[in-house]
């Protein structure tokens, strides 16, 4: 496996990103690109990252599956500058990383077995149901995120009247409203309510897409997405059927 990436910081954010949500991945590569795909310790969320082939200047690979520790190859790619050029090469036991702009740096990151079983993400996803798809600006997202969690622990999606509602209730609310005028909205009326620890976590996506796309139903996992044309950055999460105060 030899691998190219000239520009690599959609690569270094995502794994900046998901490292938060899950310590240990396998890194798919095959014929389309690479891939991670994996599920946080507490079974909540699941991430699913693509890099397309056309993303590389070379790729050299065919079906190889490669197991890495997170937190040491985010180490790694923050030490990629603006203008430098990542080169991934698997030889033995490891994963040869070459760092070029001024200097040519090297670093050996030692694979690792994962012990959790595979995750085939669009079996999973082709048995949720989404009756509701909203799509905003991911910098909307992200301040009606931090409303909320000045009053609560989690916040509830709401779909009313063609209106798209985040809100959140404890002794104290917060509520942000979009019509059709802030956000693209294709909806049924709907409600589910989500952690916003993890809501947190995924709104950082923003570092890739200026916009995020959320698929959701009653009390229903909800599915957010970040794309561009060079990647796409997938969560699910597991909804709150609690009652609420």
């Amino acid at each position: 496996m030899l691998l190219k990436l000239d520009t690599p910081s959609m690569l270094t954010k995502a794994v900046e990103i998901i490292s938060e949500l899950v310590l240990e991945v396998r890194i798919k590569l095959n014929e389309f690109g690479l891939s991670i795909t994996a599920m946080d310790p507490a079974n909540v969320s699941m991430v699913n990252f693509r890099l397309p082939r056309s993303s590389f200047s070379q790729f050299e690979s065919g079906t190889e599956v490669l197991g890495v520790n997170l937190d040491n190859l985010k180490k790694i790619l923050k030490r990629c500058g603006a203008g430098s050029s990542l080169i991934m090469e698997s030889k033995d036991n490891f994963l040869e990383i070459k760092i070029e702009d001024k200097i040519k740096r090297h670093f050996s990151l030692s694979l690792i077995d994962i012990e959790s079983e595979e995750i085939d993400f669009e079996s999973k996803i082709s048995r949720m149901e989404f009756i509701s798809k909203v799509v905003l600006t991911s910098t909307d997202l992200i301040d009606s995120i931090e409303d909320c969690n000045i009053v609560a622990d989690a916040c509830s999606f709401i779909i009313k009247d063609g209106k798209f509602v985040i809100e959140a209730k404890g002794l104290n609310s917060a509520r942000s409203e979009f019509s059709g005028d802030e956000a693209s909205i294709q909806a049924e009326n709907c409600k589910s309510r989500y952690s916003l620890e993890y809501l947190q976590k995924f709104s950082k996506g923003a570092k890739l897409s200026d916009k995020v796309h959320l698929s959701f139903s009653d009390d229903h996992p909800l599915k957010m997405d970040f794309k561009a044309p060079s990647m796409e950055l997938s969560f699910v999460l597991a909804p709150r059927v609690e009652t609420e105060d």
